[in-house]
């Protein structure tokens, strides 16, 4: 790949559904690693997914959504590039693949698979209001805080 420019990315997830809150906390961290010129990776769907993309694209960034389904309309407003997969939940290892860092907001079982495939494959993953396994994941409590922990892992 000589010559190439490969942009990094940064994975978001989270729940499909979230309280108004936590989209706030997730539209934070959007804009924040489209401030920082990072490709944002997600499930593509609804809660905390779209709030993140609503950030980066309202930060001026670029959105990946990799689809559970075969529809790419499935994807929320805010995907700039959607993914049908028509994997379902298997799906969660290309989000977990296509990312360098993870950073896990509120979410459920779902989400926890994504946060034990980013460990298992050795990247960085930071927690807001999720699940709590202390020594592996980064507790934090402010977006912007966690964008730059994980940049700060990962480099440019």
């Amino acid at each position: 790949m000589e010559g190439q420019r490969v942009r990094r990315s940064l994975g978001v997830i989270g729940g499909g559904e979230c309280d108004a809150e936590t989209y706030e906390i997730a539209r934070t961290v959007g804009a924040a690693i489209a401030a920082r010129g990072f490709l944002l990776v997600c499930g593509g769907l609804a809660g905390v997914m779209e709030a993140a993309c609503r950030g980066a694209q309202e930060a001026g960034g670029v959105t990946l959504g990799i689809l559970p389904g075969t529809e790419k309309g499935d994807a929320n407003p805010f995907v700039d590039i959607a993914v049908p997969t028509g994997l379902g939940h298997a799906r969660n290892v290309l989000v977990v693949n296509s990312s360098d860092a993870l950073i896990a907001i509120g979410g459920g079982a779902g989400t926890l698979s994504e946060i034990a495939l980013g460990l298992k494959t050795g990247k960085p993953v930071v927690g807001i209001r999720t699940w709590p396994l202390p020594g592996n994941v980064v507790p934090m409590e402010e977006g912007e805080a966690a964008v730059a922990w994980v940049v700060g892992q990962i480099g440019r």
